[in-house]
């Protein structure tokens, strides 16, 4: 086989890998956010009075892998505006912006 189509299978083989791990890093970090509606739906946190402190980084020294997640699912969401931080550090659901993305 030439070289240069073994350079060429190569760049093709590496942009395949770095898309599916983006689409598998998408997959997890959609995962999550459903998990933590649904953590905030089950605390029933739907105001700034019945907000909920949510662990951002939970950090273990053992865990071989990508890495936690859930503090990028949880800024996704508030970029959503699905999420909203409170002054003290806590986070509600919001309730209206959560009905907009169920239609």
């Amino acid at each position: 086989m030439p070289v240069y189509l073994q350079i060429i299978l190569l760049v093709v083989a590496a942009g395949i890998f770095f898309i599916l791990l983006l689409l598998i890093t998408g997959w997890g970090i959609r995962r999550i956010c459903f998990k933590i509606i649904a953590e905030m739906k089950e605390k029933k946190a739907f105001s700034a009075a019945s907000a909920v402190a949510l662990p951002e980084g939970r950090r273990n020294l053992f865990r071989v892998g990508i890495g936690n997640l859930r503090p990028k699912a949880l800024n996704v969401l508030i970029a959503d505006k699905l999420v909203v931080k409170t002054a003290a550090g806590r986070y509600y659901l919001n309730k209206d912006k959560l009905q907009d993305v169920k239609k």
